[in-house]
């Protein structure tokens, strides 16, 4: 299993799970997909008006995971990765589905954010087409969101994402499968909406060639070509041809549509019609299909963490550029709050997101900084949890929003959010480290250890070293207040 990574792509219209060998030739890293598994869901189709999963979709969901943890069960949790896209982000009772989600696949599940998603597409579509210094428009259409990226290389430029999908479409436009043109005039100009918000800028940057990946693009081109509508690829006079031959007969017919699969025929509609105000839209001329999307994408990212070419270490650079923090600083902070944590957790590898959140946490504490002073361990909580940062889920920025919001104040207003007593180390740690830099120096030695057991925190500090730096020792005496409210034990004992 040394060479193996696994993908798991939850999807609001099919749930994937890809099986990757990794293998460097001539320099360069190779990722052959040596297993595939594909199950129709239809999550979109269980969301109600109130945006509440239904007990079907949730049980053919967890049947579905239960399966796929089966095939992973030998896998180390450092090898597979699961994303879960629009149909996770929007339903209101994922916080109550996620748990049993987990348990099923055996593995975390990431809510990832629609600009995470275009940023894996994007990832996923680049690593399978030839080198090229072109601009490229790569759009995916998908159950329940649409992703439109420019990219040049493997690098996107533009990234958008749209609420908007194959499934939520047909089911709003066409519902029971019925197809009029006065009901497809209506998706094409509710798609024409939702595109009017990025078409200048798009325009405006420009692209050379436009691929269309995952099941609507492909079943689109697959239809095309076999029903001699264009054999050019996926123009618009296909796609208007096509259109025309679904209106005629009412509704989607697989046995009049040679190369689509039966299971696409619910939710053809719905993505033609989107697709066609892509065409319309952003003036595309022809479409070509890419391979790989958003499976692929995880299985790059997943491939690039092994080798500690983390995107998120590279987003949290560009933040720190971003906000113009204070590196220097940030570095102290890091470095002794890191040696704090590994000196209560020695080799405790399972811990390691919580040594990441904490490092990140460390080196983006101060981003608050850059709207106010006041309570700006609140603004960097805040930026943290709702910012896009690419190569970060939902649950990696809550868990660094979690740290930052701790940092300093009160220790109450993040008791209710910390669920593992993993988080309260990092927490404890990050806010010595943040007490004994407030000079913004450099400090040769760190003149304090610290020790924990169960709830009793024993800080042990240089009695000559705490004697010159008052300030500091009214500091530390402060957190034994505040650690005393969350239920711990604070003792500082000069030595």
């Amino acid at each position: 299993m040394e060479h193996l990574l696994a993908a798991v792509d939850l999807g609001s219209n099919s749930f994937r799970l890809s099986i990757g060998r990794v293998s460097m030739q001539n320099g360069i890293k190779h990722i052959y997909q040596i297993d595939r598994l594909k199950e129709t869901v239809r999550l979109a189709a269980g969301l109600n008006a109130a945006k509440i999963l239904d007990d079907v979709s949730i049980e053919k969901a967890i049947e579905v995971l239960h399966r796929f943890g089966e095939r992973l069960r030998s896998f180390h949790p450092d090898r597979v990765r699961a994303v879960a896209t629009n149909t996770f982000r929007v339903a209101r009772n994922v916080p109550d589905f996620l748990p049993r989600a987990e348990a099923a696949l055996g593995f975390p599940i990431e809510v990832i954010a629609g600009r995470e998603e275009a940023r894996l597409i994007y990832t996923g579509v680049s690593h399978t087409l030839p080198a090229s210094i072109d601009k490229r428009l790569v759009i995916d259409i998908g159950g329940g969101s649409t992703e439109v990226i420019i990219g040049k290389g493997d690098e996107p430029l533009l990234i958008s994402s749209l609420y908007m999908g194959c499934v939520s479409y047909s089911r709003q436009f066409f519902p029971d499968g019925v197809v009029d043109a006065h009901s497809m005039k209506m998706a094409e100009v509710a798609a024409r909406r939702e595109l009017e918000v990025i078409t200048k800028p798009y325009r405006k940057m420009g692209w050379s060639a436009a691929f269309g990946s995952s099941g609507t693009a492909k079943a689109l081109f697959a239809i095309l070509k076999e029903g001699n509508l264009s054999d050019t690829g996926i123009t618009l006079e296909g796609l208007t041809r096509l259109r025309d031959k679904i209106i005629k007969a009412g509704r989607a017919v697989p046995e009049d549509l040679p190369g689509m699969k039966i299971e696409r025929a619910d939710v053809l509609p719905g993505g033609l019609a989107i697709m066609r105000a892509f065409f319309d839209e952003l003036q595309v001329d022809r479409m070509q299909t890419g391979d790989g999307a958003l499976r692929l994408g995880v299985l790059v990212d997943l491939a690039g963490r092994e080798e500690a070419h983390d995107r998120r270490d590279e987003s949290v650079k560009a933040f720190m550029r971003r906000y113009q923090i204070d590196a220097k600083q940030a570095l102290r902070v890091k470095t002794i709050a890191l040696n704090l944590f590994t000196a209560l957790l020695p080799e405790r590898t399972e811990q390691d997101e919580v040594r990441h959140a904490l490092s990140w946490a460390a080196d983006l504490h101060e981003i608050g900084l850059s709207i106010a002073q006041a309570g700006y361990h609140k603004h960097s909580a805040y930026i943290l949890n709702n910012a896009d940062m690419p190569g970060f889920s939902r649950v990696d920025q809550s868990a660094m929003a979690l740290l930052a919001l701790a940092h300093t104040g009160k220790l109450s207003k993040v008791q209710s959010w910390v669920k593992q007593r993993e988080q309260w180390l990092a927490i404890l740690c990050l806010r010595l480290a943040v007490l004994l830099c407030r000079r913004r120096m450099d400090m040769p030695t760190v003149p304090l250890s610290v020790s924990v057991k169960n709830t009793s925190i024993v800080v042990k500090v240089d009695k000559k070293w705490l004697g010159n730096h008052p300030l500091t020792d009214f500091s530390l005496h402060g957190e034994e207040e505040e650690w005393s409210k969350v239920n711990f034990n604070f003792e500082l004992i000069p030595v």
